[in-house]
């Protein structure tokens, strides 16, 4: 009997591994391969068209030390980074809790809110280059209206981020989805006890909604700032392909590295640009992963 048994596990296991043996074999080819070559192609001198020249860690030194775009590049990635992302995680939480409510008509607010997640991304671009012309825009225009002369946005260095930022606030549709699933999932008893308890709306909010989402919070903290720190299209077409914008004020990480390695053709260079930017997103997860059990719940305890 009991070597049946371990047949049958033997068995069974065979079978799992040739159930996941397609993704296996998809990750080596498609990604754990051009992993492992990137990471050596990072410590030479390749350019496509010759052959490599081993140079150690010259690219990683001349990031660090002799590169000054690279350091601004940095720097414009970690401004977005450290705005956009707690705004538009706020953003999408309150949107959510306005949109849970119980009122006639609020299925078509929530298709209305969610509409701009769905868009396609180079015409979205393309329509805040309009609505973000300093003269003929409908922001600045709708701002003169009230008295305020409106900045020249994309084309003043103190206002091209801000202004990406802004344009990322308009699309917070997709995380309000999941904040407001999540909010539909609460218990009314949990409402209607804070209710016998005299707590307010706002303390309901504070002390019942957000602790009861706080996994929804941490999975959008985590994917948003990856996400974030890999920005690149908005900046490509909204700088003329690349060129970084005024005094190079939009000249984000990717957007260098693209630079690097189909501009300038500097394979080796842009590869070690592409393995600090993994370490760094890598360093800011296992950190939310190390710092999540302070506050996030989960409704069956916590870390379950």
């Amino acid at each position: 009997m009991n070597k049946r048994f371990l047949t049958y596990r033997q068995k069974e296991g065979l079978a799992g591994y040739i159930f996941v043996l397609p993704f296996i074999i998809g990750f080596i080819v498609l990604t754990g391969g051009p992993l492992a070559f990137s990471f050596i192609a990072s410590f030479t001198d390749y350019n496509v068209a010759s052959d490599m020249e081993f140079v150690g860690i010259n690219n990683y030194r001349q990031l660090f030390t002799a590169d000054q775009l690279f350091m601004t590049a940095l720097w414009n990635t970690t401004y977005f980074v450290l705005f956009s992302v707690p705004l538009t995680t706020l953003g999408a939480l309150f949107l959510a809790a306005l949109l849970n409510q119980d009122v006639p008509g609020m299925r078509f607010f929530r298709t209305i809110y969610y509409l701009p997640a769905v868009l396609s991304g180079v015409g979205v671009y393309l329509l805040w280059m309009q609505l973000l012309d300093p003269t003929t825009g409908l922001i600045n225009v709708a701002l003169g209206w009230i008295g305020i002369d409106g900045p020249n946005w994309l084309f003043d260095p103190d206002w091209t981020k801000p202004s990406l930022i802004l344009m990322k606030m308009w699309s917070v549709g997709g995380s309000m989805l999941l904040y407001l699933a999540s909010m539909q999932g609460i218990s009314k008893s949990l409402y209607e006890a804070a209710e016998i308890d005299g707590a307010s709306g706002w303390k309901k909010f504070f002390y019942i909604t957000v602790p009861m989402v706080t996994p929804i919070i941490f999975f959008d903290l985590v994917t948003s700032t990856i996400g974030a720190f890999q920005i690149f299209q908005e900046a490509y077409v909204m700088t003329s392909n690349g060129e970084g914008g005024v005094a190079n004020s939009l000249l984000f990480y990717n957007l260098y590295l693209w630079n690097k390695a189909f501009e300038a053709f500097d394979m080796g260079y842009a590869m070690a640009m592409s393995w600090v930017l993994f370490v760094i997103v890598f360093i800011i997860t296992i950190f939310n992963l190390k710092l999540a059990p302070r506050w996030v719940h989960y409704e069956g305890g916590d870390d379950k």
